[in-house]
C-alpha cells in the first residue's frame, strides 16, 4: 500500500529582495523599535545570533532538501519569513508584496515537486490585497497567502473593510495561512522569549476567535483558513469559548457553537508531544491537522513526521495529517 507524500504546510524562507527594498524605510525602524521593547534585551540578542545562523537555511535550496529528506518531507508549502509591514503606504506595500512573491515563487521553481508557493497580501489596503490574491492564485499559481493575526492596528481580521478580500479567498478556492509575529501584550513580555512563547499562541487564538464569533465561517463555509502552532492557545481552551456562547447573549453571534466553527479551520501540528498531539486532534478534528515544522526555526521541530507516528494514531488518521488534509487545504490532486 503506497505512503500517502508528507507535507509540510509550515515552512519559511528568506527573500533578500524584500528585505533590502524596505531598509532606510521609517517604518521599518519604529517596527523593529516595537519588536526590540517586546522582546526585551536578553531576546533580542539572541535572535540576533540566531537569524544570522539560520540565513543559510533559509536561503541554500540544498539544505532544505537535505533537511527534508531527513525529516521524510516529501512537500513544503514555504511562505516568506513572517515581516510585519502594516505601516508601509500603498506604493510600497504593493512593490514589497510583488518582490516577495516573485522571490517565493523563483525559490520554489527550482524544486517544484517539492516545493510549493505561498503568497503575502498587504491586508492593511484592503482593495490592494483583493487584487494581490487574485494575483498570487492566478497568475503565479501559488496555493494561498500568508496573513498576520490582525491587519494593522484598529483593523482586525473581522473588520468589515475586508469583507471582499474573505469572499475573493473563497471563491478563489485559496488557502489562507495564519501566521503571528510577537505580541500586542507588548513589554510585558519583555523576559524569557515570552514574545514567541506567550505571545504567538495568544494572537493566533485571538485572530480565530475574532474569525470564529463573527460569523464570517458560517458566511463563507468554503473558507481555507489555517492557522499555525496549532491554532494557538484557542484549540487548548475552545470550551470556554462554547460556555460564553451558551451563557451569554453578547456572545451568541453564530448559529453554532465556536468549537464547530473552529472545526471548519485548519491548523498545523507543531504542539510537540505526542499528548498535545492526540488532544489537538480531539478537538479540531482528524481531517484537519496538517503537518507543520516552522523550518528552520528553532520554535520548530526537524522531526514533523515522527512526532506524528509517536502519537499512535489510527493509519487513516495518521495519513490524513501527514498529508491527505494538507493536499485538500492546498488543492491538491491526490
Amino acid at each position: 500500500m503506497p505512503v500517502v507524500p508528507a507535507i509540510d504546510v509550515h515552512a519559511h524562507v528568506a527573500v533578500p529582495t524584500a528585505d533590502a527594498l524596505l531598509e532606510g524605510e521609517p517604518g521599518l525602524a519604529q517596527q523593529r523599535g516595537v519588536d526590540a521593547a517586546t522582546l526585551g534585551p536578553e531576546s533580542l540578542a539572541y535572535n540576533m545570533r540566531h537569524i544570522a545562523e539560520l540565513a543559510p537555511k533559509l536561503t541554500d535550496l540544498d539544505l532544505r532538501l537535505t533537511a527534508m529528506d531527513a525529516a521524510r518531507v516529501d512537500v513544503q508549502a514555504v511562505s516568506a519569513t513572517p515581516l510585519p509591514h502594516a505601516w508601509a503606504d500603498r506604493d510600497l506595500a504593493a512593490r514589497l508584496v510583488a518582490v516577495t512573491n516573485e522571490g517565493v515563487v523563483h525559490a520554489c521553481a527550482k524544486q517544484p515537486d517539492r516545493l510549493l508557493p505561498i503568497g503575502t497580501v498587504s491586508l492593511q489596503h484592503p482593495d490592494l490585497a483583493v487584487g494581490q490574491l487574485e494575483t498570487a492564485v492566478r497568475d503565479l499559481g501559488m496555493r494561498g497567502v500568508q496573513i498576520s493575526t490582525s491587519a494593522g492596528p484598529g483593523r482586525e481580521l473581522d473588520d468589515p473593510s475586508l469583507a471582499d478580500f474573505w469572499a475573493a479567498a473563497e471563491e478563489l478556492g485559496a488557502a489562507v495561512l495564519i501566521h503571528p509575529w510577537g505580541c500586542t501584550l507588548g513589554e510585558r513580555l519583555n523576559a524569557y522569549y515570552l514574545f514567541n512563547t506567550v505571545g504567538n499562541p495568544t494572537e493566533t487564538a485571538l485572530a480565530l476567535s475574532r474569525l470564529v464569533f463573527s460569523g464570517l465561517l458560517e458566511r463563507h463555509p468554503r473558507l481555507r483558513v489555517w492557522s499555525a502552532h496549532g491554532g494557538g492557545y484557542l484549540a487548548s481552551y475552545v470550551v470556554r469559548a462554547d460556555h460564553a456562547w451558551a451563557a451569554r447573549g453578547d456572545a451568541h453571534t453564530t448559529e453554532q457553537p465556536p468549537s464547530t466553527l473552529l472545526r471548519r479551520t485548519w491548523v498545523d501540528s507543531l504542539v510537540y508531544t505526542p499528548e498535545q498531539l492526540r488532544h489537538l486532534v480531539s478537538v479540531m478534528g482528524a481531517s484537519q491537522v496538517t503537518l507543520g515544522s516552522d523550518y528552520p526555526f528553532d520554535m520548530g521541530v526537524e522531526d514533523p513526521v515522527d512526532r506524528l507516528e509517536a502519537a499512535g494514531f489510527d493509519p487513516s488518521t495518521t495519513d490524513a495529517i501527514r498529508g491527505g488534509n494538507a493536499a485538500r487545504l492546498l488543492g491538491l490532486d491526490s
